[in-house]
């Protein structure tokens, strides 16, 4: 079949080059895997391992031709997977015996299992698992008998052995191909074409595996001796649908099919190669300096990329290397660069263009701005004259008509200064009491702090104290028991001040610290009976040392007087903290009583604003009845003079204008916004007339 294609398309077998399609299923892994998703994915992994040596092998080999830096680039060999698969069995024979057999890969094995009649899917299958159980890319599944599974370059498969060995069978007889061979029909002859006497001698077992693999081998060698060019399809959704793009599905097949491992090795490496020479034509307008100086073309090419500040970039023996994003840039800076020069351009022809039509069109406007001037200057002075005149009509007009309005608008903006100022008021009384309040608040809970801060620091000096005074009170009771053992002038000069002052530390001491005193007398016992020279001497010194019994006393008294006036303290500041609690009680019941009053003062101003609303209304209608009349004065009056039409166009806009300064806002209705102390006031245009005579 692809001999008749080739000869129908045109094929000169005598040519030299030779331009070749090669399009195949991808990689296959559905739910059940048998023979041809094994022959197909065998297929694929070939493929890739040639893409991987020709990309990325022979971009390592570009980058150490030219001698550059680099890092060599790793990328995932699948060598191993096809030594599973297609490896043959290898065996060292002496003359008298097999010294050693070497297994082979999963084809082999599947060619040996078909040459044994009473072999099974389930001896092929141990067969396999017995081989290969150490080895990396395969795996014998759990729950499975004859199952095994090939981790290839896309991911693991599972496959079913249940009809690999009656594929893997080639059932044409050699008699019968001889026979089909032999016949008249050229379309059949051609089908079954006669195998060479080496290929019948050696073909004692024929397997559509090893047919398969030899045909591979032979693609493969075709491959080696081409310039191929990849083209990786991918389908966007399962569903064969447009506008609808599977994102999982779509980086899985990226992922199988190696581009993203291509990408990889790209970005990592050095993805865009430029002769000198190349590089120069391109980009030697960001430089000119450099190509008008005499340069070699390497050196130019580093003085423009230094110029424009490129770093991690390679230079070879003949190219440029630079990294991903590194061309882009170097692109847009010459579109730049082109821009801005094509937009000097521009500008400078469109300014000769401007300039002519300019000229032209600036001689044709003086002679026509000198005839309308003539005409507009006769114009001009016609009107100036007419103007005068109803200047004069309309001034004794106003005087008449503002004398009259001057008293109305008097009371009524006085009315409206007394209501604004009290919302001002009002207002402002708000914003205090909330300052007020707010300070209340806070100085009593800082009063209450303070409070407890004092209650704490008396409770702890309290403590303070106690606890020094039994510290006193133990060194006393042990300085007693100590002087006993002394001699008798040291005993009695101890014992004076002690005997004095006794009843007063008595008297200060509590039940806790008599309780602390019994097992210190009992301890002064054996002190006592003790017979050691050495202990009475450091007993001595401690006595020597410690502070005497007078001052211990003084002390204590001088802690009772501090606490007694903690106590009196404490009582003041409980006094005063009721005290403090009984204003805030006032204070709240006066604030109750002034927002009550607040409360009665806003109905007020409410009611002053509906009567000002309402006496608003009325003067509008009296402003409207007044227009209607001097309307209907000067339509009669324009049937003798022309010119008080001037005059009634002037008073409607005078009156227009005096209707829109006493146009008034409705009240707001929001309470808050008004005691707001930040609001500019209200928004009326009102002047205050009292300080106005007329």
């Amino acid at each position: 079949l692809v001999h008749k294609i080739n000869i129908s398309i045109g094929q000169d077998p005598s040519s030299k080059c030779l331009i070749g399609v090669l399009d195949i299923y991808g990689f296959e892994s559905f739910q059940t895997n048998s023979f041809e998703q094994f022959c197909i994915n065998f297929t694929n992994e070939k493929l890739q391992q040639h893409f991987n040596q020709h990309v990325f092998k022979m971009e390592q080999e570009e980058y150490t031709k030219e001698g550059i830096d680099w890092s060599y680039l790793e990328f995932v060999d699948n060598q191993d997977v096809l030594d599973l698969i297609e490896k043959k069995v290898t065996r060292l024979i002496s003359k008298k015996c097999l010294l050693f057999q070497k297994p082979g890969g999963i084809i082999a094995l599947l060619d040996e299992a078909c040459m044994f009649p009473k072999s099974t899917h389930e001896t092929f299958s141990q067969k396999l698992y017995q081989t290969f159980k150490d080895h990396k890319r395969f795996i014998k599944p759990k729950l499975a008998r004859s199952d095994f599974t090939v981790v290839h370059y896309a991911g693991e498969v599972q496959y079913q052995s249940e009809q690999f060995l009656d594929k893997n069978k080639d059932y044409v007889v050699p008699e019968h191909q001889d026979m089909l061979s032999a016949s008249k029909c050229s379309f059949v002859s051609g089908l079954f074409p006669p195998l060479s006497e080496d290929a019948a001698k050696s073909s004692k077992f024929s397997s559509i595996g090893a047919r398969f693999k030899l045909q591979l081998q032979q693609l493969m060698d075709t491959l080696n001796l081409t310039e191929p060019h990849y083209i990786r399809c991918v389908k966007p959704n399962s569903l064969l649908k447009p506008c609808l793009f599977e994102n999982m599905n779509v980086i899985q097949q990226l992922r199988s099919g190696g581009v993203l491992e291509a990408v990889r090795i790209k970005c990592a490496g050095f993805p865009t190669h430029w002769t000198f020479h190349d590089f120069l034509t391109r980009l030697g307008i960001l430089a000119p300096e450099v190509l008008q100086g005499n340069f070699d073309e390497k050196d130019s090419c580093k003085k423009i990329l230094e110029k424009i500040g490129l770093t991690d970039y390679q230079i070879g023996e003949s190219k440029i290397f630079l990294r991903a994003g590194q061309m882009a840039e170097l692109d847009a800076r010459r579109a730049l660069l082109l821009n801005n020069s094509a937009a000097a351009i521009q500008k400078h022809a469109k300014t000769r263009f401007t300039r002519r039509r300019y000229i032209a069109l600036q001689k044709s406007s003086v002679f026509l701005q000198s005839i309308c001037r003539g005409d507009l200057a006769r114009r001009s002075y016609y009107h100036t004259k007419r103007e005068v005149a109803t200047i004069k009509i309309q001034k004794y007009t106003r005087r008449t008509l503002a004398r009259k309005w001057y008293a109305e608008i008097k009371t009524s903006a006085v009315v409206l200064q007394t209501g604004l100022r009290v919302m001002a008021a009002c207002a402002k009384f708000r914003s205090r009491k909330k300052q007020t309040s707010a300070s209340t608040t806070i100085q009593v809970r800082a009063v209450l702090t303070i409070l407890g801060m004092k209650k704490m620091q008396s409770h702890w000096r309290r403590h303070k104290a106690l606890f020094d005074y039994q510290n006193l009170k133990k060194a006393l009771i042990i300085s007693q028991s100590i002087d006993h053992s002394g001699d008798e002038q040291e005993q009695k000069v101890l014992e004076t001040p002690v005997q004095n002052e006794r009843p007063s530390v008595e008297e200060s001491s509590n039940p806790v610290q008599e309780e602390s005193s019994n097992p210190i007398q009992e301890s002064s016992n054996p002190i006592q009976e003790s017979s050691s020279p050495f202990q009475d001497d450091e007993n001595v010194e401690a006595i020597r040392d410690s502070s005497s019994p007078l001052k211990d006393t003084e002390n204590i008294e001088v802690l009772t007087v501090e606490i007694k006036n903690l106590k009196v303290m404490l009582q003041a500041e409980k006094q005063r903290g009721d005290e403090y609690e009984r204003k805030y009680v006032e204070a709240q019941g006066s604030s109750e009583e002034l927002r009550k009053k607040l409360a009665e003062t806003e109905k007020r101003v409410y009611q002053l604003q509906d009567s000002l609303n309402r006496m608003i209304s009325s003067m509008s209608s009296q402003v409207a009845e007044l227009k209607t009349i001097l309307s209907t004065s000067s339509r009669l009056s324009s049937t003798f003079r022309p010119i008080a039409r001037v005059d009634v166009a002037s008073s409607n806009s005078d009156s227009s204008s005096t209707d829109s300064d006493f146009t008034f806002p409705a009240p707001a209705s929001n309470p808050e916004a008004a005691s707001s102390p930040e609001t500019n006031s209200f928004q009326l245009v009102v002047q205050d007339v009292t300080a106005v005579d007329g």
